[in-house]
């Protein structure tokens, strides 16, 4: 089993630049400690991880209403190329997951819609793992997504799943105002505009809240270069209220929100033995099923 892997936004540069620079030693190491070591390597237990560089867009472009959509479009054509060849020399035809936090979420949402969605490629992928992003729950059907379907049971595949971390207490109306704006300007309408909140300690759609003691693990401290701290288990209670994934969190795990309470650099990292379970679980049912057929 492969996963198809993308990362979000490392490229700090200070500069007028509007895309991470290829072979940029600083950029990828970067990449590869913050977020790779801290992200894709969740879903080793179960496949083969390929996390391709790409020209992902800036951190000045993701704050720029000017480049960003500029940015974000070079970027994911690196990410439908390497696509390509991921299909050619490293799938070679098994099944896939999809995953990608962010800036790479979205890169994997579009990739999605516009190479997965309704083609024989859909009857491969085991799972979209899109975390970090805003996908409302009414682009799960004719607006975006036709016939794939959000994760509803631990053990479904086919479908995606999306959650975004905020600290209790947080003003969760102010983080969801800019959802709204942005669902209504694109689709006319606020229907199903409430982002999709998949629990992920549970993945199970009938239980939304889940309780500290069952969270198999947590990556502690904020994520930047070095290895990981050993995971802390049961240090993570989640509820998803209202389209995000509420946390109340242990004492000692020292991750930094970003102002207002988001856990935006954490999405993964609060789950991490819990995305690997999931993942290697997944897989199992979709092996299962297809020695049933």
């Amino acid at each position: 089993m492969d996963v198809f892997y993308v990362h979000p936004t490392t490229f700090r540069s200070a500069r007028n630049e509007w895309n991470q620079r290829p072979g940029d030693v600083e950029a990828d190491r970067w990449t590869d400690e913050s977020a790779i070591l801290r992200q894709a390597s969740a879903f080793t237990g179960c496949c083969r991880v390929w996390a391709p560089r790409y020209r992902a867009a800036s951190v000045n472009a993701v704050i720029s209403s000017t480049h960003r959509d500029e940015a974000f479009a070079l970027a994911f054509t690196d990410v439908e190329r390497a696509f390509d060849w991921f299909l050619a020399n490293v799938s070679k035809g098994r099944p896939f997951i999809l995953a990608g936090h962010s800036q790479g979420a979205k890169h994997i949402s579009d990739l999605m819609q516009k190479r997965i969605d309704g083609t024989a490629l859909q009857g491969r992928m085991v799972a979209a793992y899109i975390v970090g992003i805003n996908l409302g729950q009414g682009e799960f059907g004719p607006r975006r997504f036709k016939s794939i379907p959000v994760c509803s049971r631990p053990a479904q595949t086919g479908c995606a799943l999306q959650w975004n971390a905020v600290l209790a207490g947080s003003d969760l109306e102010k983080k969801l105002a800019p959802y709204r704006a942005f669902y209504t300007a694109q689709y006319g309408t606020q229907d199903g505009w409430e982002p999709v909140c998949v629990n992920p300690v549970t993945f199970d759609s009938a239980r939304p809240a889940s309780l500290s003691a069952e969270a198999l693990g947590a990556a502690p401290g904020t994520p930047g270069l070095g290895p990981m701290k050993p995971l802390r288990a049961g240090a993570v209670a989640v509820r998803c209220d209202r389209g995000l994934a509420v946390v109340h969190l242990a004492p000692g795990l020292d991750l930094e929100p970003f102002p207002g309470g988001t856990m935006h650099l954490h999405d993964i990292g609060l789950f991490y033995a819990d995305v690997r379970a999931n993942a290697a679980l997944r897989v199992k049912a979709w092996f299962s099923r297809l020695r049933r057929n």
